[in-house]
């Protein structure tokens, strides 16, 4: 691959500190980290209330339109991730972003009106078109140098765990006060405001990004490196939906009552992102990026066997430290993985690499929540946790050759 050229935005002579955020690194983090919480907020409001909710509407009670309606999003989403993540090297970040979030509106304005489930899966589908993640990942890649691209990655990914525990706690309060249909439209209000901040708050793009000839999903495609972390991204999700098809059922056995498990998720993911925040970095900085990444591949490997032995007899505190030790893990990759395939992909093909990314990580949710279904039905939740054990032992094997100087090594 050819020399990787420095962010024109910050480039390492406009600090002392290579480490430390630029003023215009800080607020361009700070921003685009808002827009992924504001949207991922009003996704994550109706997920835990969706199911039941959704039976008070004419269709409801057939369960292949209600899962149909839960992903939708996921399907529409994979498929336009790397259309977009193209239009992105070619139009423009900030465009393409905000028509994303704009479609976003729309359907979930869709949604708020809908009158029965097949409306409800029209506008969870069109909610699902605006794929910006690509595009925003790649825009955070432009305005960010190497130094501190993971430290910008992380707190996109600390701002997502933040919502969704976050919305665990509001979504059954909102929901009593203004039903379904009242949080998707507070969903559009969500992305109303990120399009407010794109606008005004986001910094300038790169002009000279865009200058440049782009490059095609050929060469994006034929990157080892890259496909070794779109595949870490498929499994990682994968095994995070599949997983949560039998956490639920080892709380209760525990003695947690459904309505307080939030009670256990959102200590469990604050304390994992105090000790993330407290050991990502400095390793990092230390040199040890690939000691990280594999290291919490490593992590959630042993947290899914850990969780196997428990099912023999749970306990609240095990599970609670399990799930802990898990959430340093997933938040780790998070952080990690966009960061990596940024740095991997060059500057010209940024928006085609994170499409790819986030195609895979799209079909990993989808072949998560299908396939673990299948396996907690004809092995139970042995099953799941044996298996999501194997396909992280799977990608720890593949990931193992990575570059020893992560990114760097590549320059």
């Amino acid at each position: 691959m050819s020399t990787l050229s420095p962010t024109p935005t910050a480039s390492a002579s406009t600090a002392p500190d290579a480490a430390r955020m630029t003023p215009t690194e800080r607020r361009a983090s700070g921003a685009l980290a808002s827009i992924y919480a504001l949207r991922m907020l009003g996704l994550f409001l109706v997920l835990p209330v969706f199911v039941l909710q959704a039976r008070h509407y004419p269709g409801g009670d057939d369960p292949v339109l209600v899962g149909l309606a839960m992903g939708a999003y996921g399907l529409t989403q994979a498929l336009l991730q790397v259309p977009l993540g193209l239009a992105s090297d070619r139009l423009g970040r900030k465009p393409v972003i905000l028509a994303g979030l704009a479609l976003f509106v729309l359907g979930s304005v869709l949604a708020a009106w809908a009158p029965s489930i097949p409306w409800l899966v029209a506008g969870r589908a069109l909610q699902g078109a605006g794929a910006i993640s690509a595009a925003v990942t790649a825009l955070l890649a432009d305005l960010t140098r190497d130094e501190v691209r993971t430290k910008s990655m992380a707190l996109v990914g600390i701002s997502i765990a933040l919502m969704f525990a976050l919305s665990l706690v509001l979504a059954p309060v909102l929901v009593s006060h203004i039903g379904l249909a009242g949080l998707f439209a507070l969903t559009a209000a969500l992305a109303l405001i990120g399009m407010a901040v794109v606008v005004w708050v986001v910094p300038p793009e790169p002009p000279q990004q865009h200058a440049q000839s782009r490059g095609g999903l050929r060469s994006v495609l034929a990157d080892a490196e890259l496909l070794r972390v779109d595949l870490g991204v498929f499994v990682l999700h994968a095994v995070q939906i599949a997983m949560w098809m039998a956490v639920p059922a080892l709380l209760v056995e525990a003695g947690v009552a459904t309505a307080a498990h939030w009670q256990v998720y959102l200590p469990a993911v604050l304390a994992s992102l105090l000790i993330m925040g407290g050991l990502l970095f400095r390793l990092e900085r230390m040199g040890h990026f690939r000691a990280v990444y594999l290291g919490s591949i490593a992590l959630i490997a042993l947290v899914q066997l850990g969780f196997l032995f428990s099912l023999q007899a749970p306990s609240l505190w095990g599970v609670a430290a399990l799930l802990c030790l898990y959430f340093v893990g997933f938040n780790a990759q998070e952080a990690s993985q966009p960061s990596l395939a940024s740095r991997l992909a060059q500057p010209n093909q940024r928006g085609a690499a994170l499409g790819v990314y986030n195609t895979l990580m799209s079909l990993g949710i989808f072949a998560g929540g299908s396939l673990g279904g299948v396996v907690v039905k004809a092995w139970g939740s042995a099953g799941v946790f044996a298996a999501s054990a194997c396909l992280m032992l799977v990608w720890l094997a593949l990931a193992w050759p990575m570059q020893a100087g992560g990114p760097s090594a590549r320059r």
